[in-house]
This record gives structure tokens, sequence and C-alpha cells, in this order.
């Protein structure tokens, strides 16, 4: 918890103890142990129950709460037509049509909170069809259906950002905040060569970037000084902008899923990319190592991907016809299980071994 918002909370708890205890000791017995204990634990009930909506409400963004707030004002409106328009009804039939007070105040207050409920509902249903501007927020629909691509440290240190901004796919959704760049200058200058190295890369690959004139990278300027961890910044930018977070960094993911943003990872995009081989199809691969079992090789295409060859044992360091016997889908990627080919035909199968 930052210390905003530790103040914030113990700001509002301290006034509500304030007041009620107060409100207690002005009652008509006056000052007494008895309605100070009073007022102390109601505005600790009080504070505790704010607290509370503060927790329930801790992953709210700040479009859905403008979402809320417009909704308000409309249901306002309309609950307010419907006391007036019942109000109307009775006085032109006031002979025929007599209510109690008490019932008279009771349906004014249901059709009030009818109509209140009603705007709110039909206004979070429709903010996708809204087109107004308001501070901080602009409802439109491509806003809603399509959300930026906020990038760190991270990505800017993987060349293949480059190769994905000149596809088109992420066109004027591009956000690098400035947090990020400040982190990136003070590693270029540190004493370490690894990081240095690093961070001047990623120096790079923003200034490719930003040279794109199709790619339109914007820069975002807000911070949050009270935060240390720039993971946690990324979130509550996120949140902000109710964006998502484009990340290399897989460690990232689980921490940004708890606090309910969503995290792309460019590791998984590009093996979701990788193509896929079909059984039964032939390829040549060059055998690069011994594999774990008995005349099995290794070897790697392209893209990476690892390929267990039965019966490529005997051809290390050759390119060789082999024929795709399986493939298998792991956490890092994808394998593929072949068997050789020789120029004489197929040399003997072998089962595929799944501990590779």
């Amino acid at each position: 918890m930052n210390v905003a918002l530790a103040f914030t909370r113990v700001f509002f708890v301290i006034l509500s103890i304030f007041f009620l205890t107060v409100h207690a000791i002005s009652s008509p017995n006056g000052y007494n142990a008895e309605n100070l204990g009073l007022g102390v634990f109601l505005g600790l009930s009080l504070g505790a129950a704010l607290i509370g909506f503060d927790l329930l409400f801790k992953r709210f963004n700040l479009r859905s709460f403008n979402i809320a707030v417009v909704g308000l004002f409309f249901g306002y409106l309309m609950g307010e037509a419907l006391v007036l328009l019942l109000k109307a009804i009775l006085d032109i039939s006031s002979a025929s049509i007599h209510l109690e007070p008490r019932v008279l105040e009771i349906t004014q207050i249901s059709l009030f909170l009818f109509g209140t409920y009603l705007g709110v509902l039909m206004t979070l249903r429709a903010a996708d069809e809204l087109s107004v501007s308001i501070p901080f927020v602009k409802f439109t629909e491509s806003a809603h259906k399509k959300r930026d691509l906020i990038i760190d440290s991270s990505v800017l240190s993987d060349a293949r950002i480059i190769d994905l901004s000149a596809s088109g796919l992420v066109d004027r959704h591009l956000i690098l905040p400035r947090f990020v760049m400040k982190e990136l200058y003070a590693q270029s200058e540190a004493a370490d060569e690894m990081p240095r190295n690093k961070a001047k890369r990623a120096l790079e690959v923003a200034k490719k970037l930003e040279a794109s004139p199709d790619l339109e990278l914007r820069y975002n300027d807000t911070d949050f000084p009270e935060v240390p961890d720039p993971m946690n910044k990324m979130i509550r930018l996120a949140r902000l902008l109710d964006a998502n977070i484009l990340t290399a960094d897989i460690s990232r993911i689980q921490m940004a899923a708890i606090e309910g943003v969503r995290v792309i990872n460019i590791h998984s995009l590009s093996n979701s990319l990788k193509p896929l081989m079909q059984m039964g199809e032939h390829i040549k691969i060059k055998i690069q190592r011994y594999g774990k079992e008995p005349r099995q090789g290794v070897g790697y295409l392209e893209d990476g991907t690892m390929v267990v060859i039965n019966g490529g044992g005997s051809f290390i360091g050759e390119l060789i016809d082999t024929q795709v016997l399986s493939v298998k889908h792991t956490s890092s990627g994808r394998m593929i299980f072949c068997n050789a080919l020789s120029e004489e035909g197929r040399l003997p199968q072998y089962d595929e071994h799944e501990d590779q």
C-alpha cells in the first residue's frame, strides 16, 4: 500500500470518528462515557465500511467510473420524470384517486429508484454506442473493442517488436510510458556492462519505433512517484487507460492477472505463429546433437523449434531428409518428432519419446 492511499484511508476514518462522536455527544443526554463510546464505535464502523467499498471497487477503472456517473445522471432525470408524471396523474384525477400520505411517499421513492436503476442499466448496456466526450474519458465503440497496448522495457529489448509493428497490426495502439524511458536511460549509464548494453539496445529500438510513420507511437507522461516497482506502475497505468500490457517477461503475467489487467506475452504470440507441421510431411533438417534415447538425433528449425529425429543419431552434422511423425505442444513452444529417411528409403521407425 502506498503512502498516499494509506493517508487517505486514515484521514477519512478519523473524520468519521470525529463527526459521529460530535453528533453523539450533542444528544439530549449530553457528554458522557456512553455517548462517547457510541460515537467512536459508529465512526469506526463507518470508516471500515468506507475501506470495504474501496477494496470492493479496487478493480474499477476510470472509464467504468465515468460510465456509472453518466448513468446516475440519466437515471436521476428519469426518476424525477416518473415522480412528476405520478403527481400530474394524481392532480388530474384527485377526485377519483386518493392515496394515503405514507403510501404516496413509498410509491414516489419506488418510482424514483426504478428510474435511476433503469437509467444506469441502459447507460451501461449502451456504452459502446455512446459517442460523447467528457473529462478523462471518451465513449467510443472502437476504444472499447480494441484496447491500446502499453509496452515495457522487456519488449523494447526484443527486436521482434520492430517486425510486429511493421506488420500494421498495432498501428496507433502502442503506448510507451515516460517512466520506462527514464528507467532505460538510467540503466544505460550503469556500471554493469550487461544491463548497460541491454538498455542501449532497447533505446535504439524505441527510436526506430518512433521513426515509423504508420505506427504513430504515443508517449504517456503519467507517472506514479509513490510506486517504486516499475511493474506496479505499468499495472496502474493500464487500469487508468483501460489498456493491455505487451511484455516479454513471463514472470509479470501472474502479477497483472491478479490486478485484473490483461498481459500479452510476445513469446506466446511468436509461438502461436510458428508454422504447423503435418504428419507425413517431409522436411530437411541438420542433425546438431545426440538425443536422450539411442540412435536419436536433435535438430532445430530456423525459428528455433526443436526437432527430435528417430534414427538421426548416425547423421550428426549432416543435413538429412525426415518425415514428420507428430507435433507436441509444450509450455516453451512446440516439439516435432520425425523419422529419418535415407537414400535407400525409410529407416526403421521408432516411437516418439515424450520426455524430450
